[in-house]
């Protein structure tokens, strides 16, 4: 598979060019701003963009959904519970204390187990609540794309509204420390390193 981890926007979102080398079809998951950064990326790669996959909705992993959008034609892909959580106007008045952009609707809406393919690689949907009430991982063994779940040595902020602790550390216990300890982890910003592995942070994050 190609992957390429890219660090953008304001706040240093771990934004990531995925694709399959037999196919070149691709998508991106999280584009956090550097749009022209992103975009040439996937250039470098001669991928054919199908979709903008996101782990939530938070304006610092969306806000480059729309220009991205605008110039490549990709689907916007994000779990139900966040694009109805997103949507509401209480919701959208809050976020947008960070000055960035919010994400155009969703295109395709997901839930839990179903599997996004581009082109031959397949990404299966593991909800994990939390951060966010539709926050998800993208699993393609070995890789598992975390966004603000689980972070190499530390775990999502439950501070922001549609968080919960108790549902942050019962989604990373029960369903990504279930899986095996040799998957990598990419996580949605690179606070404690830019990636880490199940192993790892099931044995010494300090948060778990």
């Amino acid at each position: 598979m190609i992957l390429e981890q890219l660090i953008v926007g304001t706040m240093d979102v771990c934004c990531y060019v995925v694709g399959c080398e037999k196919t070149g079809k691709g998508a991106i998951i999280d584009p956090g701003g550097d749009e022209e950064k992103i975009l040439a990326s996937v250039k470098k790669h001669g991928l054919d963009l199908e979709y903008i996959l996101l782990t939530h909705g938070h304006p610092d992993h969306v806000c480059g959904n729309r220009k991205i959008q605008e110039a490549t034609g990709a689907k916007i892909v994000m779990h139900v519970d966040d694009a109805a959580f997103f949507a509401k106007r209480s919701v959208a008045e809050y976020f947008s204390m960070l000055g960035l952009e919010a994400s155009p609707p969703a295109d395709i809406l997901i839930k839990e187990g179903d599997v996004v393919s581009v082109g031959e690689e397949k990404f299966e949907v593991i909800h994990t609540p939390g951060h966010t009430p539709g926050g998800v991982c993208f699993y393609n063994a070995p890789n598992l794309f975390t966004g603000d779940t689980l972070f190499a040595g530390g775990i999502g902020r439950t501070d922001f509204p549609g968080g919960s602790s108790q549902q942050l550390l019962s989604s990373i216990r029960s369903k990504l420390f279930v899986l095996p300890a040799e998957t990598v982890v990419w996580p949605g910003h690179g606070y404690g390193g830019c990636n880490s592995t199940i192993g790892i942070e099931a044995k010494s994050n300090p948060f778990l």
